[in-house]
């Protein structure tokens, strides 16, 4: 089993690449040559069924941001994030926060950990602990 770090990386690769080829989990994964671990398939697959839920609270709760105009890079690194707040409460908050900062960091631009923080953590608060 492959550490729950590496799985985030590999399903935030595979969120992109399903967004920018506009093709379903299931057709992403047929044309795999291998599966990927069972978490990175459950948080690809999570992000999908979970779409519209996932968008409208990165709509709430970002300040002057259109989902549609952010980096594609970190609208999945938050979509990732909102589906492990939303629908993995097993998963610590400073973990889910954590990773998001981490993979945004290194995948996406130089001010996107801390768009990415900002925003996860507002969307903790509410889904969290309210």
């Amino acid at each position: 089993m492959a550490p729950r770090r590496e799985s985030r990386e590999r399903a935030l690769g595979l969120c992109y690449e399903r967004e920018v080829r506009s093709i379903s989990t299931a057709e992403l994964f047929d044309s795999l040559p291998a599966d990927p671990d069972s978490y990175a398939m459950e948080l690809v697959r999570g992000v999908e069924t979970h779409g519209a839920e996932l968008d409208g609270l990165l709509r709430e709760y970002s300040e002057h941001w259109a989902v549609e105009r952010m980096p594609a890079l970190d609208r999945a690194v938050l979509r990732l994030g909102c589906f492990e707040l939303t629908h993995e409460p097993d998963v610590p908050t400073a973990v889910v926060i954590s990773e998001a900062v981490e993979l945004a960091k290194q995948y996406s631009t130089e001010n996107s950990g801390r768009f990415v923080n900002g925003l996860l953590a507002r969307i903790a608060e509410q889904v969290r602990m309210g």
